[in-house]
């Protein structure tokens, strides 16, 4: 049976040899507009890896389109850059695209020399707190003819296809949109005047190009923008850009400002694919579904279903490169998965850093970071099977070392299992697995129920040591510690001890939140039960909607900070302090734990003494190095390095970043 993944398929005269399209995404790797080296090479291991298309961009199209950090297509002295791009995606087996767009009010005036940013009408951007100009019809035409230009570039510079972008909130959705588009001109007012600008476009890009060059169009399938575009006019939209000259379609979905998720791991594998088969319905051309596709039994299960053509598969491809040449060639077990934490690919651009990843070290330094076979291969001993420990062995293990590792737990993974146990964070799991069957796949030994101690050292010899102890829970100094209703977060994730009905949670750190979130599951109606429900009409769709959220215990989240969560990243805290407010969770600010009753706890706030009565306090005050070992290690004079929380406690990208440098020193 023929695998659909692997199905060549057509577009326009493009003929690619399997259905993994590699979207654009703003990697933060530009100078000056100008292809790096870096983006040759992030792009070049890509290429290597299968994907059958690859788009890189976005590209600008002119001065307000974009920052340095784009890649430049609004001039030809970006020219030889865009050919060496072209060459390096081509020479290493994929097909290279570029997309084009322009920002438009989200564009930041720190990056225009203080200009304002520019948009259909001055609406302020909910993403930069400002206000953009509106564009005169003079500056409209003149934008639809730079993207025609930087078209033309494309196809000149040598690569196969070029994209536009028209969704997300940027500038051509932001005339499509009655939400920013107020115009009373001919480019606004009606559905039809609003597509105008998106057609004209296409259109003009279409005339630069030629008719043989294939034309993409990345579009909403839905913005999640209350009182902006419905589905039903993007379906018009998606039909009148089939019918000017387009030969594939993109479906993104939201914009930057919607409160909907779109890339975290609360959205379940390939939830958006409805979106791109009901654009498929439409339309005559091949349908591109996108986001969270991360998995290629997912992707051959769009496929099959006739949900799409091809399946863009992003994020995923930045986690592990070689993802299709593995499916491939079945050896799908040995897929690093993403997680969906949007920590390195997307929290980075907030920082005007380039993308990185929690599950690859190399992603975005793959040309400052190589995994180089040592001169002097030797013995080395890993303390330890979470993740810092584990990418230590595997990057020395690949250096050419020989590699034991021990682990006091009963399964590796450390503390990803606690990261994976809120709800819709499962994929942590899922990455523990995916280290020990690379770990098992490189045949390096891990001794589990095992703790090292001095005669295990002098028994196994070892040239160094790395010690990967990771962290336990930090015990704060309040009377009252030694109730028996109080207990540990980390117990309560892992099912070690039942809580009452009315539980606080002390610490609104992530680990407070995410124990907070845990618990509120307790006592919603599982997902089976809600369809039951749903197509039976036993309830009405609002009141289904309360109880998938409302559990049976009462939650307080008490934290002395000013803010809930803010050891949690960008991306990932506005859903999760969406979540707390939808389960009814109480969320205490300012407050500090003074005393542990065997009614509940006191608490200051304001200059203020309270009381809080509840049945189980779950004390979630972060955690602290657990480092045993390292003064009978060096006691030895055998040399030894501490990564990960065994060193400083930090977070999981931090393990697994520092696991891989201890690896490639040692």
């Amino acid at each position: 049976m023929k695998d659909p993944l692997f199905e060549p398929i057509t577009i326009n005269t493009l003929t690619l040899e399997n259905r993994i399209y590699l979207p654009a995404m703003h990697l933060g790797m530009g100078v000056d507009y100008e292809v790096t080296d870096a983006i040759i090479d992030f792009y070049t291991h890509r290429a290597r890896g299968g994907a059958g298309l690859i788009c890189a961009g976005f590209a600008t199209v002119d001065e307000w389109s974009g920052n340095t950090q784009n890649i430049g297509a609004h001039e030809d002295r970006f020219m030889p850059g865009l050919s060496r791009l072209a060459s390096a995606i081509q020479d290493n087996g994929a097909k290279g695209a570029v997309q084009l767009n322009h920002a438009g009010r989200y564009n930041f005036s720190f990056f225009l020399e203080g200009r304002q940013p520019k948009a259909p009408s001055p609406v302020a951007s909910r993403l930069t707190k400002e206000v953009p100009k509106e564009m005169t019809t003079q500056e409209i035409e003149q934008t639809i003819e730079r993207f025609a230009q930087a078209a033309l570039r494309v196809k000149n510079a040598g690569f196969d296809a070029v994209e536009i972008l028209s969704g997300t909130g940027y500038l051509i959705s932001e005339f499509l949109s009655p939400l920013t588009n107020h115009r009373t001109d001919e480019y606004g007012g009606s559905l039809e005047n609003r597509m105008r600008f998106g057609l004209q476009v296409t259109d003009a890009v279409r005339h630069a190009v030629g008719p043989g060059f294939p034309l993409i169009v990345r579009m909403n399938g839905n913005d999640f923008m209350p009182g902006g575009n419905t589905r039903a006019e993007l379906k018009t939209y998606a039909q009148s850009l089939s019918k000017t000259g387009v030969d594939a379609l993109c479906i993104n979905v939201g914009w930057h400002e919607a409160r909907v998720p779109q890339i975290t791991a609360q959205v379940p594998e390939g939830a958006y694919s409805y979106l791109a088969a009901g654009i498929k319905e439409q339309v005559n051309i091949p349908v591109i579904a996108s986001h969270r596709i991360s998995d290629p039994d997912t992707a051959r299960d769009l496929l099959a279903k006739g949900y799409c053509d091809m399946v863009a598969m992003g994020r995923s491809l930045i986690a592990d490169p070689m993802l299709p040449r593995k499916a491939k060639q079945g050896r799908e077990k040995e897929i690093v998965h993403c997680v969906a934490c949007a920590q390195g690919c997307f929290d980075n651009l907030f920082k005007l850093k380039s993308v990185e990843c929690l599950c690859n070290p190399l992603a975005g330094h793959e040309t400052d970071r190589t995994i180089e076979k040592t001169g002097s291969p030797g013995k080395i001993l890993v303390a330890g099977a979470g993740p810092a420990g584990m990418m230590a062995a595997l990057t020395a293990h690949r250096r050419g070392h020989r590699i034991v590792v021990y682990e006091r737990a009963h399964r590796p993974g450390g503390q990803l299992y606690l990261a994976a146990a809120p709800p819709g964070r499962d994929l942590f799991a899922r990455l523990a697995k995916d280290l020990e069957t690379q770990m098992a796949v490189e045949k390096i030994p891990v001794i589990l129920n095992s703790e090292l101690d001095s005669q295990t050292i002098a028994k196994e010899n070892p040239d160094a040591v790395i010690l990967a102890t990771g962290a336990k829970p930090a015990l704060p100094d309040i009377s009252g510690m030694d109730l028996p209703h109080v207990v540990q977060a980390w117990d309560v994730l892992t099912n070690k001890v039942r809580t009452g009905g009315r539980v606080a949670v002390v610490g609104g750190n992530a680990v407070g939140v995410e124990t907070a979130l845990f618990l509120s599951e307790q006592g919603t109606l599982p997902a089976d039960v809600l369809k039951f429900l749903l197509i039976n009409r036993a309830e009405d769709p609002e009141t289904l909607c309360k109880m998938a959220v409302t559990g049976t215990a009462k939650i307080t989240l008490v934290e002395m900070a000013d803010h809930i969560g803010k050891d949690i990243g960008k991306s990932t805290r506005w859903g999760m302090l969406q979540d707390l407010g939808r389960a009814g969770i109480e969320t205490l600010s300012h407050a500090t734990v003074t005393r542990i009753t065997p009614e509940g706890l006191m608490y200051e706030q304001e200059g203020k003494t309270k009381t809080l009565v509840v049945d189980t306090v779950v004390v979630a005050a972060g955690s602290v190095p657990y480092n045993p070992l390292e003064t009978l290690v060096k006691q030895t004079g055998i040399p030894c390095e501490v990564v990960g929380d065994a060193a400083c406690v930090g977070t999981a990208f931090d393990a697994i970043h520092q696991g891989f440098a201890a690896g490639s020193r040692v």
